[in-house]
């Protein structure tokens, strides 16, 4: 009943008052004329693109308009996929410092069964805020524990998270952290207790990962045999898909030890499909990651040196180091308000040398790769899916203006509770006289 109450009241202070001047979006054929289209894949193209039916069914210099399309004139506009973000908890988050406006976290340290698309608020506020600055799509992902659940990625418009679904779905893991901090407050610990508690944590996790192939094995073995009985077991089913090799695994790790202990652990257990996540001190072992070959989705960018020795530069630099070396990288925010920052994160790591090419890449079509749904999303092409916006600049760049917004085809409206206020103030009317 608390919950219920404090929803609504949150749902009121977000403007419920305003809802009558949001217009809602529209689904049509569009003709977007005189643009400069960045494919993203295949260069930048001048000339037409054309939307029907959520697709992008024609686009270049000879595209054609089809009878009765809407013609948007995009002459000084540049054309780009929506941008992808990575790993975030919007949508299931909406005051950080009010537990109870939090969905993120379930009890346990052992809940893969845990699906965040089901606890997604589709009218959460920072989701009409996020997508007018060009993220149109984002990895929404639960948080604590060693298996916190699964995480979906997630189209920002719908009225429910089934029509926000955007086609994957992955299990997160929080590899065993060795760090030496006890917090602000709490003892350092021991090289011997670092030591244990690495060698305790590392057990538990292996026999995790050991029950979950058995019951994978008898659950096989059910679907040939029905005498073959499988116990109910909710966290070793939502994880038989993983060990099977059917569901991709993400890994959070960040200091460079813990991830070179990652690399061995997935390696011992000939896990193929998976990516790391977070990966901050990935610049450390950039080498062993190429070598391994497993992708990483690196963030937040605009973040500080995880030691105090480092550079103060080494976030910005390390999704480009990593580049460098040969590794496959992924930009993401993690974050709830400020995922609409994720363009400027990509523009960090470009300028700190992961370049602007690959920048774009690594929030477009190398998260899409990574997610399976690269078919789909990440860049505009013929036959993908009309999810893209047209800015008046670069969009990396703060001082760019987003002037059309689509995601599967709808045209979505540029307003936000940010533009709002910002028209409420603009020109206070009436009046203030003190």
């Amino acid at each position: 009943m608390k919950m219920r109450f404090l929803s609504i009241f949150f749902l009121v202070l977000g403007g419920v008052a305003l809802f009558g001047q949001v217009a809602k979006p529209s689904k049509g054929t569009y003709a977007l004329t005189n643009a400069s289209i960045q494919t993203v894949t295949k260069g930048l193209v001048q000339g037409t693109l054309v939307i029907q039916d959520g697709k992008i069914t024609a686009l270049g210099a000879n595209a054609a308009v089809p009878t009765g399309a809407q013609v948007i004139d995009c002459k000084g506009l540049t054309l780009y996929p929506g941008l992808i973000d990575g790993g975030t908890q919007l949508g299931l988050v909406e005051v950080e410092s009010v537990d109870v406006t939090n969905d993120d976290d379930e009890l346990g340290d052992l809940t893969p069964q845990v699906e965040a698309l089901t606890a997604v608020n589709p009218n959460a506020t920072a989701i009409p805020v996020t997508r007018v600055n060009g993220v149109t799509t984002a990895l929404v992902a639960p948080t604590g524990g060693r298996f916190p659940g699964t995480a979906s990625l997630i189209n920002l418009v719908g009225y429910t998270p089934d029509q926000m679904f955007a086609g994957f779905k992955g299990m997160i893991m929080n590899f065993p952290s060795m760090g030496r901090s006890g917090g602000f407050f709490g003892p350092q610990r021991t090289e011997e207790e670092l030591k244990k508690e690495q060698e305790k944590a590392l057990s538990k996790l292996n026999e995790i990962w050991e029950g979950a192939k058995f019951y994978a094995k008898v659950d096989s073995a059910a679907q040939k045999d029905a005498s073959v009985k499988v116990p109910y077991n909710p966290e070793m089913a939502a994880l038989a898909p993983v060990v099977r090799g059917q569901m991709l695994l993400m890994i959070e790790v960040n200091r460079a030890e813990d991830i070179e202990g990652a690399i061995k652990w997935v390696e011992s257990k000939k896990i193929t499909k998976v990516v790391f996540t977070g990966v901050a001190e990935g610049w450390r072992v950039a080498d062993k990651l190429a070598k391994a070959k497993i992708p990483v989705i690196t963030g937040p960018v605009i973040a500080l040196p995880t030691r105090s020795s480092d550079r103060y530069d080494k976030a910005y630099a390390n999704a480009g180091l990593m580049h460098k070396a040969g590794v496959k990288v992924a930009l993401r925010t993690f974050e709830v308000e400020n995922v609409r920052n994720l363009p400027f994160n990509a523009g960090f790591a470009a300028a700190y040398g992961l370049g602007k090419e690959q920048a774009l890449k690594a929030i477009t079509i190398i998260p899409a790769e990574i997610f399976g749904v690269d078919k789909n999303l990440g860049s505009l092409e013929v036959g993908k899916s009309a999810t893209l916006f047209a800015t008046t600049g670069d969009a990396l760049e703060t001082k760019s203006q987003i002037k059309y917004l689509f995601i599967d085809g709808w045209q979505v409206p540029l307003d936000s509770r940010h533009i709002q206020l910002y028209h409420e103030f603009l020109k206070r009317s009436p009046g203030l006289d003190k």
